[in-house]
Order: C-alpha cells, then structure tokens, then sequence
C-alpha cells in the first residue's frame, strides 16, 4: 500500500470514530454546534474514501485510452471536495440560525466538553500525519484533505470554547454565534481548494517562479540561440513542459540531442519529488518569425 492511500485509509477510519461519537452527543446535547462538527465528520468520511479512489485512479500507469495518465482525477477530487465543504458550511450555518430562532438549550454540556477535547486533540494528530505524507508525496488529494481536517481543529477548538460559555454564562446565543463563524470560515476555506482543482483542470501553467527557472536553464546550454513555445502545466504528481530550443543550422543532430538531454536533467533537478514529462523540438531556426503566435518568446 502506497502513503498516499494508507493516508487516506487513516482518514477514513478517524472520521468514523468522529462521527460516531460527535453524532450521538450532538443528537443527545442539543448543541448546535456539536452537531455540526458531526455532520462536518461524516463529509469528511465521504470526502476521504472518495480521495482513496482518487488516488488509486491517479497513481495507475498511462495506457492506451490516457496516454497522459490520471492524475487530474487528484485535481476533480479537490474540486468535489470543496464543493461538499461549501454545503457543509452553508447547512451548519443554517442550523446556528434555526437554534437563535428556536431557542433550543443545551444539555449535557460536560460530556459534550470532554467529547470535544477529545476530537481536538485526535485531529490535531491527523492532520500532523497528512502533512507529513503530503510533503513526501506532493499530492494535491492528500494536500486538499489536510486543509480540510486542519480546519477543523479551529472549528473543534471553537466548540470547545462556546461550549465552556455556555456553561459558564448560560447564555445559548454564543453556540449559535460560533456555529455561524464555523460555517463561514468552512466556506472561505473551500474556496482555495476549488481553487487550486480547477486551475489544473485547466492546464494552468507551473508556478511562476519555477517557469522562470526553467527559462534560465533554457539559455544556460551554450549551443541553445533561443527557444519559443514553451509550455507547462502539471497533472498530478507530473510536471509536463514542452519547448521548442533553437540551434544553429550547422550543429550535429546529435550535438543538439545531447544538449537537450542536458537541460532535461537540469529542469528535473528543479523538484526531484515530482515527475518530468519533457518534450523538446529541436530547430535550426526560429520558426515561431514565420507565423503569428501568440505564445511566442
């Protein structure tokens, strides 16, 4: 089993517990805002197996109907992912207003604090695991779901403090209050994550400061007068960069080979954790002068 699906595995199986035990005190409590979080929990399962299918889609080898792989299934995960947080959020915000109108007490608010503290301090592992696995793996599903259990450690830790007001003061308001926050701040933090999938479904080229990199190693080669239509974009774990490098009408083709094959590593050295799909075009000449592009360098 690779990290990336023992990640997701262990999410799974922490948002079962979660929910289990959030849901049943919710229900009993009446609170609000434990609710939510149990509802946030059961989102959090569904999102995670479906990231387990994400990542077992895109971790499979190009074939002949995606001669590119399936890496932007990682990209369509985080989309879906952030769509199912933005319903929770709205739904969690809906239910802190129905308790403001409906004055609904609370009960059970010692359990209900232990239960919370709790769930705190087991997310807070989890997410520590996800980043983990997300730095060694650089995978957008495992990324999109760490920023998702992250923000609910802020949520946990909100309900816990509502919870102790409440118990101090009396006053209901403030778990209604903190549920409308939660819900906001949950639909504020899908909208990165929606973000981020569409950009790649999109073919939206690598970080400007990589491509600026790779420019410069474009022209580091002494051989290389220039080059023209580059292009870059990322599909999963996969950076893919096409070129074309001129040369002078007198080089060898293989002198040219081999100098492309050096700026191959070169590019593939700018991030060894991801894999390079590199396709260079070797001309003799700036072909781009002999039509109007758009992309030209």
């Amino acid at each position: 089993m690779t990290l990336q699906k023992r990640a997701t595995v262990v999410a799974s199986a922490t948002s079962t517990f979660l929910i289990i035990l959030k849901l049943v005190i919710g229900i009993v409590s009446g609170s609000v805002a434990v609710l939510a979080s149990a509802i946030d929990s059961v989102l959090d399962l569904i999102v995670s197996l479906f990231n387990l299918f994400a990542v077992t889609k895109a971790e499979q080898a190009p074939d002949e109907a995606f001669n590119y792989g399936k890496g932007k299934i990682e990209a369509l995960a985080a989309v879906i992912e952030g769509t199912i947080i933005t319903i929770s959020g709205i739904y969690i915000f809906y239910s802190a207003i129905m308790k403001y109108i409906d004055k609904k007490p609370t009960t059970m608010l010692e359990t209900s604090i232990w239960v919370m503290l709790g769930s705190l301090l087991i997310t807070i592992l989890l997410v520590l695991y996800l980043n983990y696995v997300a730095k060694k793996t650089d995978s957008l599903v495992i990324k999109s779901d760490a920023l998702h259990y992250q923000t609910d450690i802020y949520t946990n830790i909100s309900i816990l403090v509502s919870l102790v007001l409440v118990k101090w003061t009396g006053l209901e308001v403030i778990d209604s209050i903190v549920g409308g926050l939660i819900a906001i701040y949950i639909i504020y933090s899908a909208i990165e994550i929606i973000k981020e999938g569409v950009y790649i479904l999109l073919d939206g080229a690598l970080e400007k400061e990589l491509v600026e990199k790779i420019k410069y190693l474009l022209m580091s080669e002494e051989s290389v007068t220039g080059y023209h239509f580059l292009k870059t974009r990322r599909s999963g774990n996969t950076n893919f960069v096409d070129v074309h490098l001129v040369f002078t009408p007198d080089i060898s083709l293989l002198e040219a080979h081999r100098a492309s094959d050096r700026i191959e590593e070169r590019i593939k050295q700018l991030d060894p954790s991801k894999e390079w799909e590199i396709n260079i075009h070797l001309d003799p000449y700036d072909d781009s002068e002999l039509e109007d592009n758009p992309h030209k360098y």
